[in-house]
């Protein structure tokens, strides 16, 4: 065990004992009910829950991770700066402009990382609709909030589609409570081929990383992160991927938020960061007025007939950027056929039947607490848009009235790609908030957003809503 994991431990166990002596001393007056603090507070009425929340939060902004450059090198990263990434300064462990950090591991550790008393590690079957509805209940209560608790993202069990081609259950890893069997951490990864410069690569995407917000304190997520990269580095990849708003040691590239309003009334009355600020509801429902109608000859959803186009048009994209993924045609079934609730693609058929085009887009729903009409907000992101012959301007236009049809109520999207071309022109507004994209145990030189092309299906950067995470790295 490590100095810092064994120091972890006596520290966890520590407050374990605290809380036990506590008990005692209480048990002659404690009342039946709940004794599980999280229990506890899950039994609170819903108003008592969003106060205490929104103290939690007002709490972790001072604990926040960096958001600049200039933030992030006056930081210590704690846990970042074991990790071979690249050094803030510039410089890194390799010796070499691109390529790995560090080489390969002769030998990889072959029992799992140590966590503290009281807890143990689970890799989830995701075949089994308990287990998944388990999960969506952990990342529904502590993976994201906005930042004054009123909207909360809302998984769905079709949306966690984390069983791409050539999946490894041991990297839906998962944490328990030994007592109750809780499920209070999980992360994972997939396994993605990605072009960076010229180097085609085979390495881990992460999709996901959430820890209880009870033990956001308690340095779980590192443990989290280390014990991915042992089951990863343990079937031979040494290599990974991964997008946060927060400022790390040290970003391939980073990309602003944008927002488009398709139903600016309720915009306005959940007060949404997609809305105009500075408008009334009357010019605001004029300003983003749309067309009835799609104007595209040849637009039309996606079937299982058109996953050879779809490849053919994403793969004449690639030469233009310098981050992308290669997807085989099972990938391109797999992350891009359209699925309710999930995806929508869109297709430009040819006069002579050959595609010309192709946009998605996939579904983010949001609950909306506290408020005395509306429960829930719909938004639609950006995936990809690529096109030979239709002008992008057009064809996102189409895609917004699409999207406007299906009842979303916001469209989003990043600065990535070509979409500069169209934001402003269609009335996107730019929010405050980065995403920032980076490699492990990779060094190559950085990049501007326009040279990157979004990773498939990039789980839920709701970015208004994830600025409040209280990680300790």
């Amino acid at each position: 065990m490590s100095s810092s994991d064994r120091k972890m431990t006596e520290d966890e166990t520590g407050d374990l004992k605290g809380s036990k002596k506590k008990q005692k001393k209480g048990d002659g007056w404690r009342s039946e009910g709940p004794k599980d603090p999280i229990a506890m507070l899950n039994s609170l009425p819903e108003k008592k829950q969003q106060e205490i929340q929104r103290a939690l939060h007002l709490f972790s902004l001072g604990q926040g991770l960096p958001r600049t450059l200039q933030q992030a090198r006056k930081h210590k990263y704690q846990f970042w700066e074991t990790q071979p990434v690249p050094r803030l300064d510039g410089t890194g462990d390799g010796a070499v402009t691109h390529g790995p950090i560090t080489d390969g591991e002769v030998s990889v550790r072959e029992e799992p990382y140590s966590l503290p008393k009281g807890f143990s590690w689970d890799t989830l079957d995701l075949s089994n609709p308990t287990v998944l509805k388990e999960l969506c209940g952990l990342l529904n209560e502590n993976y994201m909030e906005d930042d004054d608790n009123t909207i909360r993202f809302d998984f769905s069990l079709e949306y966690l589609a984390l069983k791409p081609p050539n999946w490894v259950d041991q990297w839906h890893c998962g944490v328990r409570v030994d007592s109750n069997q809780k499920l209070v951490g999980f992360i994972a990864a997939v396994p993605a081929d990605i072009l960076i410069y010229e180097t085609e690569k085979r390495l881990v995407q992460v999709k996901l990383l959430c820890v209880h917000k009870k033990l956001r304190l308690k340095r779980m997520t590192p443990v989290l992160i280390r014990e991915l990269t042992r089951r990863v580095n343990r079937q031979g990849l040494y290599q990974a991927v991964y997008t946060t708003v927060n400022m790390l040691p040290t970003p391939l590239s980073s990309c602003r938020y944008w927002n488009r309003s398709l139903n600016p009334r309720k915009l306005i009355e959940v007060n949404h960061p997609g809305a105009m600020q500075n408008m009334n509801l009357r010019r605001a429902v004029k300003f983003n007025r749309l067309p009835e109608v799609t104007k595209t000859p040849g637009l039309r959803p996606a079937t299982n007939e058109d996953l050879a186009g779809i490849q053919s048009v994403l793969q004449e994209s690639l030469c233009n950027f310098d981050l992308s993924p290669l997807m085989s045609l099972q990938e391109v079934e797999h992350w891009l056929l359209p699925r309710k609730n999930v995806i929508d693609t869109y297709v430009v058929e040819g006069n002579d039947g050959t595609l010309t085009g192709v946009v998605s887009f996939y579904s983010i729903f949001s609950r909306v607490l506290n408020h005395p009409v509306h429960t829930g907000l719909r938004a639609a992101h950006l995936l990809y848009i690529a096109s030979t012959a239709t002008d992008l301007a057009d064809l996102m236009e189409d895609t917004l009235v699409l999207a406007k049809s299906k009842g979303f109520d916001v469209f989003s999207a990043f600065d990535v790609m070509d979409n500069c071309s169209f934001l402003e022109k269609l009335k996107f507004s730019v929010s405050d908030v980065s995403l920032h994209y980076y490699l492990y145990n990779w060094m190559c030189p950085t990049m501007s957003s326009d040279k990157v092309m979004n990773l498939p299906l990039p789980v839920f950067k709701d970015l208004h809503t994830e600025k409040k995470k209280g990680f300790s790295y």
